[in-house]
């Protein structure tokens, strides 16, 4: 409710026209500023219901309307039926070691450069690989799994930047560079098998580029 002064029966009002309009000017401002604070959080709360009914819908529409993960990776399996695991586990860290630095992508052509070891085990190794235009960052994973003589491989990369939603194939081709460098697709009865549900842009990927 507006404040209302009254006067007194009789009472004189020796305010002049002018001090009365800027004093009910004044009140009128003060009685719109009480209602502003409930205002805002009142629009806050419905931009905030709003955002999140987005993401709930996003999250449980999108997989279905498109086959592929929700972040920036890739699962491939590989499978290496004529040479044990330790041999797989050797050419991979050697290969990685041969794309340390910038030399193998000449004023960023391609993306064959840039890779670290992390750590490595009998079960797994761990590396990193930086796209060398945009130094983009990428986990990459190799878990190893002893089948008798042979070997089967899972790798996984994923982008570090978390926002990603879209690679080009980066993310594959960090993986399958690293396979095809050190030539153990060339072995005998080598598979790999992956696909756009679990691997970004796999149908499109251009490791040549990325």
């Amino acid at each position: 409710m507006a404040n209302v002064k009254y006067r007194k029966l009789g009472e004189e009002d020796t305010k002049d026209p002018q001090t009365r309009d800027d004093e009910e000017e004044r009140e009128r401002t003060l009685s719109g500023n009480s209602q502003k604070p409930y205002s805002w959080c009142n629009m806050a709360l419905k931009v905030t219901t709003v955002l999140v009914a987005l993401v709930i819908i996003g999250a449980v529409i999108i997989p279905y309307v498109v086959p592929a993960p929700l972040h920036a990776q890739c699962t491939i399996n590989w499978e290496f039926p004529s040479i044990n695991c330790s041999i797989v586990s050797n050419k991979l860290v050697s290969q990685i070691k041969k794309w340390t630095t910038a030399d193998n992508c000449p004023d960023g052509a391609g993306e064959k450069c840039l890779y670290t070891l992390k750590s490595v085990t009998d079960k797994e190794l761990q590396a990193t690989h930086e796209t060398p235009v945009k130094h983009y960052v990428d986990d990459l994973t190799f878990n190893f799994m002893p089948n008798g003589k042979m070997c089967d491989v899972k790798g996984f990369s994923t982008s570090e930047t978390w926002y990603a939603v879209l690679d080009s194939g980066t993310n594959y081709c960090n993986l399958h560079n690293l396979i095809t460098g050190s030539g153990l697709n060339e072995t005998t009865g080598f598979v790999e098998k992956t696909s756009d549900d679990v691997c970004t842009q796999y149908s499109s990927a251009d490791c040549e580029k990325y």
